[in-house]
């Protein structure tokens, strides 16, 4: 059954000077979906994020929150939203529940229901037992977690979050994922950007791909993969490549990047098997050329290299 959507983007753009951020973005976000966005460094998430959550001015063009027009009506819509940025947003010297009161107060909650309001969203991110530490003593990972719960004191419709996991271990990677899947089981919209390509295929119900501030490719990962995914086999190399040796590899699969040293090259290709082996092959007559050989069958990271012709990370 389809939801009412409750993110409506339409036409937008956001220029500085000559650089053009964003270009004409159009999507919607139903109610309760688990949406990703992802791109590469300069391909306008940010500008994005500032946008949605009226951090700035587009422009031109309408972002629509739960029926109300953001521009229009911000601090209304405001109250509708959750943001969960990048940078730490707590206070250090303060502990995890003394940061909720300050920032749940801010937020206009108070008395009672302050409380328990901050008993509930240290329950969710798992950090109940903490609430009395100084966030000065957290570890990245439970600075992570501290800062979604803090997002989420008002009860936001929608939970913005930029990129959550950074900087985190996999057993609190772990710990957030259960959080954010909790959430969106409650009903909880979620927009979630992340350099880790893996993530959007594990918990988005739909992916946008950004590129160059368009939109540029958006549906289930699955469907993606369908569509676009082929398989990518990565090879770097101890020194510069030649332009023999790149022609050789060129008749093999089809060179989707290579850096500007000329060390590193994404070959995509329908036949993995035939073309590692004939790769190989090629590689026999440069003894110690080649440093790093991989192979990736058909997924979202593929996908992504295809459409833009980078990795997320570089």
């Amino acid at each position: 059954m389809m939801h009412p959507s409750i993110l409506i983007v339409e036409d937008l753009w956001k220029s500085y000077g000559k650089i053009k951020a964003v270009q004409g973005l159009t999507f919607e976000i139903s109610k309760g979906e688990f949406f990703g966005l992802l791109g590469p460094n300069g391909a306008g998430k940010t500008t994005t994020i500032e946008l949605l959550t009226g951090l700035i001015d587009p422009d031109r063009g309408h972002v629509t929150i739960d029926g109300l027009p953001l521009f229009m009506k911000p601090m209304e819509v405001k109250a509708k939203l959750g943001l969960v940025p990048q940078n730490f947003a707590l206070y250090p010297t303060l502990s995890a529940r003394d940061n909720l009161l300050f920032f749940g107060r801010i937020y206009g909650l108070k008395g009672r229901h302050l409380e328990e309001r901050i008993a509930s969203v240290l329950d969710i991110v798992g950090l109940s037992d903490r609430a009395q530490q100084t966030v000065a003593t957290f570890s990245n990972g439970m600075k992570r977690r501290l800062n979604i719960a803090t997002g989420l004191l008002h009860e936001p419709d929608i939970l913005i979050l930029d990129e959550p996991t950074v900087g985190v271990d996999t057993q609190s990677r772990m710990a957030i994922f259960e959080s954010l899947r909790s959430l969106n089981q409650l009903g909880v919209t979620l927009l979630y950007t992340t350099h880790y390509i893996e993530e959007a295929q594990r918990l988005c119900d739909r992916v946008a791909i950004m590129d160059q501030g368009k939109i540029i490719a958006l549906d289930r990962p699955a469907q993606l993969i369908r569509d676009f995914g082929k398989g990518m086999i990565r090879m770097e190399f101890y020194d510069m490549m030649d332009d023999t040796l790149l022609e050789q590899m060129g008749c093999i699969g089809s060179i989707r990047f290579v850096d500007e040293q000329k060390r590193k090259i994404y070959i995509e290709t329908d036949q993995t098997d035939r073309a590692s082996r004939e790769l190989l092959e090629v590689m026999k007559a440069r003894e110690k050329l080649l440093k790093f050989f991989h192979i990736s069958e058909p997924n979202l990271e593929t996908v992504f290299i295809h459409l833009t012709g980078k990795n997320l990370r570089d």
